[in-house]
Formats: C-alpha cells, sequence, structure tokens
C-alpha cells in the first residue's frame, strides 16, 4: 500500500519539535514572527498576497502596537492541506499557520508538533473571546473553546468565527429558462429534464457555440461541487451518530444514499449534461472562465459565487453576452420532500495553530497578533477600510464599495488577514444591508435573495471535537483515494457503475478509511 504522505510529516514532527527555536528573535523588545496567507493568484488585478498596502498596514501598526514584526508566507489556497503538511516535515512552517484540516493540527498537537493553546486564552486572548462570543452549539461555553479535543481538553487550533448561516446554492441561467419557456425547477428530477432540454436546444441557445454546450458543471472536487446533491440523496431521518461516524475525514461515501447520488450523477454524465473535461479542472479558473462566456446552464458553488468581486462571473457573464444571468434554485429534494442544504455551524472551517518549532517568545507574539486582529479598530479596518476607496457612509452606515488598484482585497472581507472572523461584523439591523452592497454591479436583492435560499432548510456538517488518532497516517491516501473514485464512478459506463463503486469502497476502506471508521465507532459519545 502506498504511504501516506501524513505520515513522513508526522515522523518529522518528532524530530521538528525536539530543535524547536526556544529564543525567539527579540532585538530591542521586538519579536518577529512569521504569519500565513493564503495566495489566491493575482487574477482580477489582485496583488501580492504578502506585499501589498493591506500587509503595509498591519506590520506597521502592529509593530507599533504590539513590538511585533509580522513578515507574511503566502500559501497556495487550493492546495494549503498538502502545502502546510510539507512545510511541517520540512521545519519551515510559518509561526502562525492556517489551515481547514483539524484533524491533521489535533494529531500534530498530540505528537507534540502544535502548541496546546489552553494556558494562553484567558491570559493572551481576551479580545478574542470577547468578538468570538458563545458558542451557540454549546451554552454557557465561549466559542474559542469550540475546537477543544473533548479527550484530553487541549485546545490544538482555534477555529475561525464564521457570521454567515449560510453555505452553498446551485445557481441556472435564467435567460436559458426564458428563452425555453421553462419555469425555475423544482425538484431533482425537475432539473434534470431542464439539463437535458438545455442539451437539445443548444444551437437555439448557443448558436455557433452549441458544441461548447455544459448544462450542467463541475469540477474533480466532486463532494464540495456537489455537496447539497449528496445531501438530499441522504435519508432524511438520519442520526447525528450516523453522520458522524460514517464521515470520514470529512468524506460521506459510506453513509446511505450517496451511492445513489454517484448514480444520478453518473447517468448525467453518461447523457452528455456534464462537462467530460471536469477531471481536469482542479481549481476554479477554467470552470470560471467557462460560466463568463456563457455555455454553462447550472453549476452549485458557494451561496455568493458568481456574484463575488474576485470571480466577476455575472459581471463578465452580462458583459459577454447582455441579459444572461445567473440566479439560485432549490430544487435538489430528498425523500420528505425537502431541500436540505449544507449549512455553516457559526465556528468556520478555517483553524489556526502555532508550529511547536516556534518557541515561547513567538508563542506569545503569535497569539498577541492574533489577539491584536481581534480589537475592533483593527478588524475592522481590515474588513470596511478607507473612506472613498474600500466603503462610502450612508446615513451614518459604512456601505462597502468596490476597490481597485493597491487597496482591493484580495479575499472577500479580507477574510485571509482577519483570521479569526470570516464576515462583516455589523450590527443586526444592518447586517442585510452592508452584506447587499459588498457585491458591486449586483442588485442587492439578487444577494438577500441567494444568501435567503441557501439558509433555508441547512444541514450542519457532522461535528465531534474528538481526536481520531488513526487520521495521522491515512488521511493523505483515503483523500486522495476518495477524489479518483469520485471522479471515476461520475465517468464510468452505466453498466460498469456498481462494479466500480463497490470495487472502489473496499479499496477505499483497505486503505485506511476502515481505520477510522473502526476509531469512530469507538469513540463517539
Amino acid at each position: 500500500m502506498r504511504k501516506s504522505l501524513l505520515f513522513p510529516a508526522v515522523l518529522a514532527l518528532l524530530v521538528y519539535t525536539g530543535c524547536a527555536d526556544k529564543s525567539g528573535s527579540a532585538e530591542g523588545g521586538v519579536v518577529s514572527i512569521k504569519v500565513e496567507v493564503f495566495d489566491r493568484g493575482t487574477d482580477g488585478g489582485k496583488t501580492s498576497p504578502a506585499n501589498n498596502e493591506w500587509t503595509k498596514w498591519i506590520h506597521d501598526k502592529v509593530l507599533k502596537d504590539e513590538n511585533i514584526d509580522v513578515t507574511f508566507v503566502p500559501v497556495p489556497r487550493w492546495t494549503e492541506e498538502a502545502d502546510i503538511v510539507s512545510r511541517m516535515a520540512a521545519q519551515d512552517a510559518p509561526d502562525l499557520c492556517y489551515t481547514y484540516s483539524m484533524d491533521n493540527v489535533r494529531n500534530w498537537g498530540k505528537l507534540g508538533g502544535v502548541y496546546d493553546l489552553t494556558p494562553y486564552v484567558d491570559t493572551l486572548l481576551k479580545d478574542m473571546q470577547e468578538i468570538m462570543g458563545e458558542d451557540p452549539a454549546i451554552p454557557g461555553q465561549n466559542l474559542i473553546w469550540h475546537s477543544r479535543d473533548a479527550d484530553t481538553g487541549a485546545l490544538y487550533g482555534i477555529s475561525n468565527k464564521y457570521i454567515y448561516t449560510s453555505s452553498h446554492n446551485t445557481f441556472i441561467r435564467q435567460d436559458w429558462l426564458d428563452a425555453l419557456d421553462l419555469p425555475l425547477p423544482r425538484t431533482t428530477e425537475e432539473f434534470y429534464r431542464t439539463m437535458a432540454a438545455f442539451k437539445e436546444n443548444a444551437g437555439k441557445l448557443l448558436g455557433g457555440q452549441a458544441v461548447r454546450m455544459t448544462p450542467f458543471l463541475i469540477t474533480a472536487d466532486i463532494r464540495w461541487q456537489v455537496y447539497n446533491i449528496l445531501l438530499s440523496f441522504m435519508p432524511p431521518d438520519i442520526s447525528a451518530k450516523d453522520r458522524w461516524i460514517n464521515t470520514i475525514a470529512e468524506r460521506q461515501l459510506l453513509i446511505p444514499g450517496v451511492k445513489d447520488a454517484y448514480r444520478w450523477l453518473n447517468k448525467l454524465y453518461n447523457e452528455g449534461l456534464i462537462d467530460p473535461d471536469f477531471p481536469l479542472y482542479n481549481d476554479d479558473t477554467e470552470p470560471g472562465n467557462k460560466m463568463k462566456s456563457g455555455v454553462v446552464g447550472a453549476f452549485q458553488h458557494n451561496w455568493d459565487q458568481p456574484y463575488r468581486q474576485n470571480t466577476q462571473i455575472q459581471t463578465e457573464l452580462q458583459k459577454n453576452i447582455p441579459g444572461a444571468k445567473f440566479v439560485p434554485v432549490d430544487c435538489f429534494t430528498n425523500l420528505a420532500g425537502m431541500t436540505p442544504k449544507r449549512g455553516t455551524p457559526q465556528a468556520g472551517g478555517l483553524i489556526f495553530f502555532v508550529p511547536k518549532a516556534a518557541g515561547e517568545k513567538k508563542l506569545e507574539a503569535a497569539l498577541r497578533y492574533a489577539n491584536w486582529l481581534c480589537r475592533y479598530e483593527n478588524y475592522h479596518f481590515l474588513q470596511f477600510g478607507h473612506e472613498g476607496i474600500n466603503h462610502k457612509v450612508v446615513d451614518g452606515v459604512e456601505i462597502p464599495i468596490p476597490a481597485s488598484g493597491p487597496w482591493i482585497q484580495n479575499s472577500g472581507v479580507n477574510v485571509d488577514y482577519t483570521m479569526s472572523i470570516n464576515g462583516y461584523v455589523v450590527d443586526d439591523e444592518n447586517f442585510g444591508l452592508v452584506l447587499s452592497s459588498s457585491y458591486p454591479g449586483i442588485p442587492a436583492e439578487d444577494i438577500t435573495a441567494a444568501y435567503k435560499m441557501s439558509s433555508f432548510n441547512t444541514v450542519p456538517d457532522a461535528f465531534r471535537p474528538i481526536t481520531i488518532d488513526s487520521i495521522a497516517e491515512v488521511r493523505q491516501e483515503i483523500v486522495a483515494k476518495e477524489k479518483e473514485l469520485s471522479v471515476n464512478v461520475i465517468r464510468v459506463k452505466t453498466a460498469d457503475f456498481d462494479r466500480l463503486w463497490d470495487d472502489g469502497i473496499k479499496d477505499w476502506l483497505a486503505s485506511g478509511a476502515q481505520r477510522v471508521l473502526d476509531e469512530q465507532r469507538v469513540k463517539y459519545r
């Protein structure tokens, strides 16, 4: 069996932590730290993530306020997990990191590779506790403790606060529906028939570009791209216990109904309703270009994907094809007739942590910096920026406006820099106004409708703050095999679907997923 990429990283940590820098780099009271930041590329006018006006502002102000000298280390957004694994193994991780894999963070912690932050919460993270507030899932507990290990009580990483309650939407071309005199689909079957109608009428809808028609667009990241579809095929009454036990490294292949969801996608593929090149799309670049060019009929993604300033999908689509428009549609029904959608709990998926190799002085500085970001004057400026450049004031309310040039925000609400906060922190009465105004060129009612739809019938991810030890050795292996299986079962001939699925699941379990499953059965509580 091919060894997991994570396993060498785990072994390296045992050596790595033994030679940690305990001195920091303090000179004259100043401590220098390196902080991770996502690199999302520079398309659409984005700037260097590690050297721009925002990073200069952060550097100068935190140096003045806290005697901390911050240097940013860019990490590619779409390969962040593999990159951090490699950096931890190579003893080259920044002093303050973030990732979407809590499994990795917890296992690094248990191996001595990252700090337990418990002793520092009440002394160094007071401002963070205030902005986090109460955990809606655990009354009386601050949200800062959301990812605390239930077995040991250790806090190896802190999840950011996700302001929104929404996650995924499905979008469809309203102008294509109008051209064919079709209503918005209301069920899974109606969605299928609509995609078939798009394909059958490609000549009418696209003229000379009919051959480029993509009724339903997905990428190689199947798990994320069709999340709501997978949910709709699961039993409506499945228990939280069964969901959690059968969710392996955030992969849901073992949950009842998921096989049928893939069978349905296989049907669409074999009928020419899914782009045959989808396995080549490992990020959003080419799919976004196809959407903008006007050849895509529908897709599923973030609740606001076509409206975002950094994607410009709707804006560019309408430049290329006047009158074209993606609108959200709520149509993937389960056996109860409901339309379940992924809901995001208030603690988001991004987790920040401090590698042990940072040393005590850099640990303290890293946490002081993270806490500094949670003070109003700092996170508010990072979110709203300069008046007249990043926002305007209307009736006393700061309304975001698009910026170009040096003060452009590379990520929405500058989340790559605010780190602990994802979403505008404003009064409830102004939230809708601020949110709907933060998408330049998009009517406010479109944003409101998309947010409302994505927040209806939501199902939060299965979550328990329990460390699964076996994940350390097998995560990379089973994640890679899940992706390979998901892609292959969609594009296989219909007659071979069951054989490929069953053989693939057996191989997946044998590659390590069975170990995780067995451990989760024992540890669930």
